[in-house]
């Protein structure tokens, strides 16, 4: 069976769950159009939401509290950042590193959030209900308090612990997993078990820390934008594009995992090795977005089933989906804080919280009813 027809089947797969139709009766030619027709539609999606995050880069862009229209941010951008304005600083030192470090951290945590419920068999996995956002959390605070660097960077020691605990828990996970088959609740549970872990040592180093360090751990462990700066930038988007690239090459081998181990191990997947190489993948992308902003809850649970549910299960569209819905949803929270505070900026961290509780109490209630 070649790797055409794999496509074939799976692409098929996933519309008749998704579609809940009968198409037995129809003609022989009809699973073919079925699947270009599946993929135009895909193709659409993408596309439309594409621009929707163009369209909420430029509405967080405008909003803030200098009050400059779209006229004049437009104006400014086109200036480029070489002018002596008040408006070029804004814009090209404050605004656009805030938006583009939101596109590209957003992106991150939904492309983590992705493959770790892939590579889990598991809808409620995210890189925050299983604690490994929290184990980088508290790496990036041992490096602020001791004021940890490489090569004279801070970013560089903060972004290098919080690889490392992110590595960890993943890898406790990882080997958990394998010695015990973890089931949905207890993968669940081991995550609650993390984030009280990681969170009670975050918090004892705040106790310890002078009053100066302390509040900048406590802003930061909200997920605060107001860090952003060009080296978040540069960073956050060199780690997603080598990252997605990554990924996009085992597109096929993570849509054939989602059909169950045994049959991706029929194909010829080393499905071991896979979740290894992706489990490493996930922790560079939550180091490069944690390490720069703080801890941003539920991106990664919330934009893959908004991106399943667009597009299905077919990974060469569901991960470029997954990543433009994680990077809208950091936009649209970006903007929101912005809006509910006034001369200040709200932790976006805060925002993705309140929307991202009820929608784990959704799917919790889901998980049950499907029992």
């Amino acid at each position: 069976m070649n790797e055409t027809k794999h496509w074939l089947l799976l692409g098929l797969r996933t519309y008749m769950h998704c579609t809940k139709r009968n198409y037995y009766h129809m003609h022989d030619n009809l699973p073919a159009s079925i699947y270009k027709h599946i993929n135009r539609r895909r193709v659409l999606v993408l596309a439309v939401s594409l621009g929707a995050a163009a369209i909420a880069c430029l509405i967080d862009l405008c909003v803030g509290s200098s009050g400059m229209d779209l006229p004049t941010i437009v104006a400014t951008l086109a200036a480029g950042p070489g002018g002596d304005t008040v408006n070029t600083l804004i814009i090209w030192s404050i605004r656009l590193p805030m938006t583009l470090t939101c596109v590209f951290v957003g992106a991150s945590l939904a492309l983590a959030g992705l493959q770790v419920q892939t590579i889990t068999n598991n809808p409620l996995a995210s890189p925050y209900t299983l604690g490994i956002s929290a184990g980088a959390s508290f790496g990036a605070a041992i490096s602020i308090t001791l004021g940890f660097t490489i090569a004279g960077f801070q970013w560089v020691g903060t972004a290098s612990l919080a690889f490392l605990f992110a590595l960890g828990v993943s890898a406790a996970i990882f080997f958990l997993g394998k010695a015990k088959g973890l089931n949905t609740n207890t993968l669940i549970l081991t995550g609650i078990i993390m984030n009280f872990f990681f969170t009670a040592l975050q918090q004892y180093l705040q106790y310890s820390a002078s009053a100066e360090i302390a509040q900048i751990i406590s802003n930061w462990s909200f997920g605060n934008l107001s860090r952003s700066s060009w080296a978040s930038v540069w960073v956050s988007a060199a780690i997603l594009a080598g990252a997605f690239f990554l990924i996009f090459r085992l597109s096929w081998k993570l849509t054939a995992l989602t059909a169950g181990e045994e049959r991706a191990k029929s194909l010829g997947i080393h499905v071991e090795g896979l979740r290894i190489t992706v489990f490493l993948l996930c922790a560079l992308l939550i180091a490069g977005a944690v390490g720069f902003i703080g801890t941003v809850a539920f991106v990664g649970l919330v934009a893959p089933h908004c991106a399943r549910l667009l597009v299905g299960e077919d990974q060469r569209f569901l991960t470029p989906v997954t990543t433009i819905l994680g990077s809208l949803i950091m936009l649209v929270a970006s903007t929101a804080a912005k809006l509910l505070s006034q001369g200040s900026m709200l932790p976006v961290g805060i925002i993705t919280s309140i929307v991202g509780v009820p929608f784990l109490f959704i799917l919790l209630m889901r998980e049950g009813k499907g029992r």
